[in-house]
């Protein structure tokens, strides 16, 4: 490594370097926010419980919120997959390109797929090339990242399918509309606790890799905690991508993967909001991606009719598949490329502002708001139902 040591060739000032990698951590940050939007809203707004504009205005005070409960996920990612001893803050700046790069690529698409792994596999092809695979922890990403990323979103998905089963089981008698309207509003409750653990488990990640850089330049010593500021400002970067909505996944996650009635909206993200919160508690930086996911799909195979996309799902797990590599091939590309001096620093961020912005001037071309999700919900297109396996 030579991209964040004094004296090198064409070696990038340290100081100067943390503030680039502080800067990006929260612009990926911002990237989660928005990408994660639906992962809180989608369902609520699928069912009519919430307008779009206050779903998101209610999830971005929610995260902010949410990113003060806890950081044990914060130590996880600053002290766990990674050793933080053995890499410079330029190969964390390549990381983080990676997983930007990635989120953006994915939300174009409108695909749900996971921005902390995203993150992590920017992280950990960003080090494997800079430092050797000796730098990383592969025994606690086994532990930490890829066992909850199997088994999150299916044990919130049975969760989700017997919990829509025992509503409808419970509620044959009631009235069809006094139903509606009571779950309607027990789904608004839901989407707060699921808002509040999107901010308790992906604002760390943030905070994890800003404590991760300062303490890999020397500011903090190691296991340190994050400061109170990095809290703050992960919070807020999360809060404002949130505000700001991902209407395209929200989209895929609303309407594409489900057709949901109230009683699954709400046991749909209870299932998540449980998960999310225990895994949180425990230091599990899981993808709160997949266990809404997880729990949408479930929800939508223990109602009445049980109907799935199935293509969509496809979709949806071959993206899921791919984000670990694919973000650490392009964060392995950029890691390497910032770690050789200020010129390689220079490279790659002008490659991820290029990239950044070609993909943002295409999503203008096909523009997806909340009007679009709002005309969809009140004239919806029936879904093909597909029969699950009793």
């Amino acid at each position: 490594m030579n991209g964040g040591l004094p004296g090198s060739v064409g070696a990038v000032d340290p100081t100067l370097l943390v503030i680039v990698v502080i800067v990006t951590a929260l612009a990926f940050d911002f990237t989660n926010g928005f990408h994660d939007t639906a992962n809180a809203m989608a369902t609520s707004i699928a069912t009519g419980a919430l307008r779009p504009k206050v779903a998101v205005v209610l999830s971005a005070g929610l995260n902010l919120v949410g990113a003060f409960l806890s950081v044990e996920v914060a130590k996880t990612i600053s002290g766990g997959i990674v050793d933080e001893t053995r890499i410079s803050p330029a190969v964390i700046f390549g990381g983080l390109i990676g997983a930007i790069v990635w989120n953006l690529v994915t939300w174009y698409a409108g695909l749900p797929s996971s921005s902390s792994h995203a993150l992590f596999g920017g992280l950990i092809g960003a080090t494997w090339v800079a430092s050797g695979t000796s730098a990383v922890h592969f025994g606690k990403i086994v532990e930490k990242v890829l066992v909850p990323a199997v088994a999150s979103p299916v044990i919130a998905g049975v969760i989700a399918a017997t919990a829509t089963w025992l509503t409808y089981r419970l509620t044959r008698r009631a009235q069809p509309k006094a139903a509606t309207r009571g779950f309607r509003l027990g789904q608004v409750a839901s989407a707060s606790l699921v808002s509040l653990a999107h901010g308790t488990n992906d604002a760390q990640k943030t905070m994890g890799v800003i404590t991760l850089a300062l303490i890999s330049s020397g500011s903090l010593g190691a296991g340190a905690d994050p400061p109170v500021w990095v809290i703050l400002s992960a919070g807020l970067a999360i809060a404002l991508g949130t505000y700001f909505g991902g209407w395209r996944i929200t989209h895929t996650l609303g309407r594409g993967l489900t057709k949901l009635e109230a009683p699954q909206g709400f046991a749909a993200q209870t299932s998540a909001a449980t998960v999310i919160l225990a895994s949180s508690h425990l230091g599990f930086a899981l993808s709160t991606t997949h266990v809404c996911s997880g729990g949408i799909l479930g929800a939508g195979l223990g109602g009445p009719v049980r109907e799935v996309r199935w293509s969509v799902a496809g979709r949806m797990a071959v993206a899921w598949l791919l984000t670990l590599p694919l973000a650490g091939g392009v964060g392995a590309l950029a890691g390497v490329t910032a770690d050789s001096g200020t010129l390689g620093v220079i490279a790659v961020a002008l490659a991820g502002l290029v990239i950044g912005g070609g993909i943002y001037l295409a999503s203008r071309r096909r523009p997806v708001g909340p009007r679009a999700v709002v005309d969809e919900l009140e004239v919806p297109a029936e879904p093909t139902p597909v029969r699950a396996v009793a």
